[in-house]
């Protein structure tokens, strides 16, 4: 694993913050980028601190009820519950409490729940992988809300695909969900994926390079590649035919899969265009600015182009140009 350093420690050091700004993120990318092992790390560095619980939720689930079920189970805040006279007995969990009568609301109880832990110095870091637009996650995201407004110390990671993180913020009822900043997985830093190469086999600095750009930064290929060349005694070059297929039948033949027509297209255009100069690929396309202009657009939102430098766009992931050229059909 090469660590995301300045990412994590800017989520880290906000929701640790006395007076945090932030208490949500969303972290996008393509697939095979790494935002489950961000998620992860996040997760367990936060977790691992005494004033803090972190809580992963199932989007595909009644995300209110397990958060609820999660913190009940804690039996630090079970003392805490009890303590406040926090009746959860009509959920099926939580212990009865005589003489109290039991909340029927699940958004009640959280409230009351995440209010007594705020009393008591405690922070909820509340994460989700893969969303999507679910009823579950409609409904939890406007309950967050509210719970947000009352001062709830409940913190928000999500990670998704592009489209689905956009679908979700385009609800009119959650345009709280729009505001929210953005975190990109962008590629791995190709000097710590050589150095972490070289530390594993017996390389030089020029072989470890060129091994490390063989994965262009690209997380699953990090990984892909480091395990192909281990099989083979170390021989990187051995395991680039091994590498292209894993690369085509576990990440691109999906992406391909949920692309348009017209985004296919592009992408054609960009991979067989001997320059990255945006007006040659323009050219081998026959598309003027205006039309060039959304797609490239939504590409780079999909984290499948680079478009940093003025004037040129790249494709980001590692041998892609070559399943365009072989997959593309006219």
């Amino acid at each position: 694993m090469i660590s995301r350093v300045i990412q994590e420690s800017k989520v880290i050091d906000m929701f640790t913050a006395e007076k945090p700004s932030q208490y949500l993120y969303m972290i996008t990318g393509v697939r095979g980028s790494g935002k489950t092992v961000f998620l992860s790390d996040i997760n367990r560095k936060l977790g691992d601190r005494k004033d803090w619980i972190a809580v992963e939720l199932n989007p595909q689930k009644d995300m209110l009820s397990q958060l609820a079920s999660k913190l009940s189970s804690v039996d630090t805040f079970t003392k805490i519950f009890r303590k406040a006279k926090i009746n959860l007995s009509f959920f099926g969990f939580g212990v009865e409490i005589s003489g109290v009568s039991p909340i029927t609301d699940i958004e009640m109880a959280l409230e009351k729940m995440l209010e007594s832990l705020k009393e008591n110095g405690k922070r909820v870091l509340v994460t989700v992988d893969e969303v999507t637009n679910t009823p579950w996650v409609r409904e939890f995201a406007a309950a967050y809300q509210i719970l947000l407004r009352k001062g709830a110390p409940l913190f928000l990671l999500m990670t998704g695909l592009y489209e689905n993180i956009s679908e979700l913020q385009d609800e009119k009822n959650l345009t709280f969900l729009y505001r929210a900043p953005k975190m990109e997985m962008m590629p791995l830093n190709i000097g710590a994926v050589a150095r972490n190469y070289r530390a594993h086999f017996q390389l030089d600095e020029d072989a470890s390079l060129e091994m490390a750009h063989l994965t262009c930064g690209y997380s699953f290929a990090f990984q892909l590649l480091g395990y192909l060349t281990w099989e083979r005694g170390g021989d990187f070059r051995a395991a680039r035919d091994d590498y292209r297929q894993y690369l085509d039948e576990y990440i691109y033949d999906k992406i391909w899969s949920e692309l348009s027509a017209k985004d296919k297209r592009i992408l054609y255009g960009i991979a067989k265009t001997n320059s990255s100069a945006i007006v040659d690929v323009r050219d081998t396309l026959g598309l003027t600015t205006n039309e060039w202009n959304p797609y490239r657009q939504r590409l780079i939102r999909k984290g499948l182009l680079d478009g940093k430098t003025r004037g040129n766009v790249s494709l980001i992931l590692p041998l892609f140009d070559e399943y365009i050229r072989e997959n593309y059909v006219e």
